[in-house]
C-alpha cells in the first residue's frame, strides 16, 4: 500500500488527434511545477500519477499542483493490488473518523477483475456501513463523501474520497505567448491569470512614472507578477518609464485627453516590445465601461494603433466584484490594495473626456512628438526575470 497523488485533465479530451501534444505539454508543466521535489512522474491513460514521495511533501505537492492550468482536478490516493480484500481493507482505513453520509463508486476499467462495478460498489458500502454504523449512513445523490474504487489495467486499484478541484483550461504555453499590461490594480494581475489559464504563456509590462511615482509602486507590481508566475510557468517583467511622455501630454493637449493620450502610447510601445520577444497578442485588464479609458470609444483609441497583433481583454465583461473574487483565489487581491500609486493617476484630469472622437485625438496628438517619445522611452526599458 503506498501514497499517490491522481492528477486528472477535462479539456484535452477534446482535442482529436493532436491531443498527444497537449497531454506532453501538460506533463512538462507538471515535472516544472514539482522540479525541487522528489518523485515519480507517470502517465497512465487520461491520467497522470506522481508517485514515490516522502510523506511531508504530500501538502505542497496538492499545493502546486493546483495552481498549473491544464489540470481539472487531483486526489490524494492509495494505490493497492487489485485483490477484494486489498481494495476493503484500505477503503475502509479511508473511512476512519468519518461521520456523515457516504456513497461507494467503482470504475473497472479492467474487465478483467471478477466483480462488476455495481456488485463491488454495493458489496463494499455494506461492509461500511457495517463497520461505522454508528457514525455513516448511506446517501446515493448527495453523500458528504464518496469512496471511490478506481480498478486499472495495470493489476493496480487507485482509492481515494477526496476530489480538489483546480484551475483547469489548457496546460500553459499551448495558446502561444501574450505581453501583459501589468498595473498594479485589481483587475490585470486577473487578466493575465485568465491567459494562463487558456494556455497563453505570460511576458508582463509595466509603466511607471518615477519620481512622480515612487520605487515602492515598482516593488508592488513586481511582488504581483511573483504571484501570477506560478500560474504562468515563471515571468518576464519589462519596466518602462512613460515620465517624459506624460509631461509631453500635460504641456501640449488639452487636459481632457491626457489619459486618451497616454493609453495610445501604452499600446504602441506595447506592441513594438512585444514583436520584439515574439509575443503574439497584448493582454490588458480593461473592463467595458468601468472607467472613463474603457468606453468603447476609448477602447477604439487605444486599439487603432496596434497594427499587427490582437489585443486580448479578458475581462471585458466582468463585473468588478466577478474580478475581486478571483484577485482574493488567486493571492493576487492584498497587494492589489495597497496605497500606492500608479502612472494613470500622474496628471489625472477632472474630466477626462469619455467618449473621444477620433478627429480630436488625432488633432491632439499632432501636438507631440510620438516617434521621439517612444523611442527614448523603448531605449531605457528594464527586465526582470521572475
Amino acid at each position: 500500500m503506498k501514497k499517490i497523488v491522481i492528477i486528472r485533465y477535462c479539456e484535452i479530451h477534446l482535442k482529436g488527434k493532436n491531443r498527444g501534444y497537449f497531454e506532453r505539454m501538460l506533463g512538462d508543466n507538471i515535472r516544472h511545477a514539482l522540479k525541487d521535489i522528489n518523485h515519480k512522474y507517470v502517465k497512465i491513460p487520461a491520467r497522470y500519477l506522481i508517485e514515490e514521495f516522502a510523506d511531508e511533501d504530500l501538502d505542497l505537492i496538492l499545493e502546486r499542483l493546483q495552481k498549473v492550468s491544464g489540470i481539472h482536478s487531483i486526489s490524494s490516493a492509495i494505490i493497492v493490488p487489485s485483490q477484494k480484500e486489498e481494495i476493503f481493507n484500505t477503503a475502509l482505513s479511508l473511512c476512519e473518523g468519518k461521520s456523515g453520509t457516504f456513497k461507494v463508486e467503482t470504475n473497472r476499467a479492467d474487465k478483467s477483475f471478477p466483480i462488476p462495478s455495481i456488485e463491488l460498489s454495493r458489496e463494499l458500502g455494506g461492509v461500511i456501513l457495517d463497520r461505522f454504523a454508528k457514525y455513516l449512513t448511506v446517501s446515493i445523490k448527495n453523500p458528504d463523501f464518496v469512496v471511490n474504487i478506481d480498478i486499472r489495467e495495470s493489476g493496480e486499484t487507485l482509492i481515494y474520497t477526496d476530489v480538489i478541484k483546480c484551475m483547469g483550461g489548457m496546460p500553459v504555453g499551448s495558446a502561444g505567448k501574450g505581453l501583459l499590461l501589468l498595473s498594479g490594480g485589481i483587475d490585470s494581475p486577473v487578466a493575465g491569470y485568465m491567459m494562463a489559464k487558456r494556455g497563453m504563456r505570460l511576458k508582463a509590462l509595466h509603466f511607471h512614472s518615477y519620481p512622480y511615482t515612487s520605487e515602492a509602486a515598482k516593488e508592488k507590481v513586481l511582488d504581483l507578477a511573483r504571484t501570477i508566475s506560478v500560474y504562468s510557468g515563471g515571468i518576464d517583467v519589462y519596466v518602462v518609464s512613460v515620465t517624459e511622455i506624460q509631461e509631453a501630454i500635460h504641456e501640449n493637449c488639452s487636459e481632457e485627453f491626457m489619459i486618451t493620450m497616454l493609453r495610445r502610447f501604452m499600446m504602441r510601445i506595447a506592441e513594438r516590445l512585444a514583436n520584439s520577444i515574439s509575443a503574439q497578442a497584448i493582454i490588458t485588464g480593461e473592463s467595458l465601461g468601468q472607467v472613463a479609458s474603457q468606453t468603447i470609444e476609448s477602447l477604439t483609441s487605444s486599439n487603432s494603433v496596434v497594427e499587427n497583433i490582437p489585443v486580448l481583454r479578458p475581462l471585458i465583461a466582468f463585473d468588478k466584484l466577478d474580478i475581486i473574487a478571483i484577485a482574493e483565489k488567486i493571492g493576487t487581491f492584498e497587494t492589489s490594495i495597497l496605497p500606492y500609486e500608479d502612472c494613470c493617476t500622474v496628471f489625472l484630469p477632472k474630466f477626462p473626456v469619455i467618449k473621444p472622437k477620433m478627429e480630436k485625438v488625432l488633432k491632439e496628438e499632432s501636438n507631440l512628438k510620438v516617434e521621439e517619445l517612444i523611442e527614448r522611452a523603448m531605449a531605457a526599458i528594464e527586465k526582470y526575470e521572475l
